[in-house]
């Protein structure tokens, strides 16, 4: 059977169960260095969703609904080939998409996010989208992004937020035939390591652009990258996201009763 929510006819839609969860993947085209994709983003979280729905779907009833490529982006308007939406915009996609999903009997919609930049507004949305269509709500990561408090690996100094080691590791695992590492070199803002609080990740955030910190586009060291290493991310992303995915097919904040 699929799992493929465009997949499905009508009446098939229309008899889906309340206890459904529609997963959208929502990626990015933009920038990603000398060395990496503008569709990096975008392949990261539609073949995460693809293979997290395929693994888990029939224990959770999971539906994979079609990916959403572009996002916002706009850290990276600066450079050539970045397409990206406005917030005021992706919120309004955002909620045309749930409410059009609220007409069927899916109650559960989960933002499976690739792109580090779309995290706040998501979060936005997700709360927007509930008060509006009465869905459920849930914004999850391939992994979290460093500067919201996930980690990078310390060759990076915590800064490897783009295009560096473990981006550009699951791409050479994912869609190697799009790398050229050997266009890739060690491009982290070492200035930022002086500040304690105001940093990625830190206690106070800051408005940046991608461009701010001198480098080529790239945020971290992707010279170290391989397909090994990436294939050992991807296959912890994929067992995060059915756990992750277990917990919300099962979520309710009220009092047990």
């Amino acid at each position: 059977m699929t799992r493929h929510f465009a997949d499905l006819r009508a009446p098939q839609a229309a008899d889906l169960s309340p206890d459904a969860v529609a997963v959208l993947p929502i990626g990015s085209i933009e920038q990603h260095g000398p060395h990496l994709p503008l569709s990096t983003d975008l392949v990261v979280a539609e073949t995460l969703a693809r293979d997290a729905v395929a693994a888990y779907g029939d224990a959770h009833d999971l539906w994979l609904l079609p990916p959403l490529a572009y996002s916002k982006s706009n850290e990276h308007a600066w450079s050539a080939g970045t397409l990206w939406l406005s917030a005021t915009t992706l919120l309004a996609v955002l909620d045309d998409v749930a409410r059009c999903l609220a007409t069927t009997p899916v109650r559960r919609l989960v933002f499976l996010n690739g792109h580090g930049g779309n995290s706040a507004l998501l979060q936005v949305a997700a709360r927007d989208v509930r008060l509006a269509h009465g869905l459920r709500t849930f914004v999850m990561h391939p992994s979290l992004p460093a500067d919201h408090g996930g980690t990078s690996p310390a060759a990076e100094l915590g800064m490897g937020i783009h295009a560096g080691i473990d981006e550009t590791s699951l791409l050479l695992h994912l869609r190697p035939e799009l790398v050229r590492l050997d266009l890739g070199v060690r491009s982290v803002p070492e200035q930022l390591a002086g500040y304690e609080r105001v940093r990625f990740g830190g206690a106070v955030s800051f408005g940046w652009l991608s461009n701010d910190f001198g480098t080529d586009g790239t945020i971290g060291d992707p010279t170290g990258a391989t397909a090994q290493r990436g294939a050992s991310l991807y296959e912890a992303m994929v067992t995060a996201a059915g756990q992750s995915l277990a917990e919300i097919a099962r979520f309710d904040p009220g009092p047990s009763r």
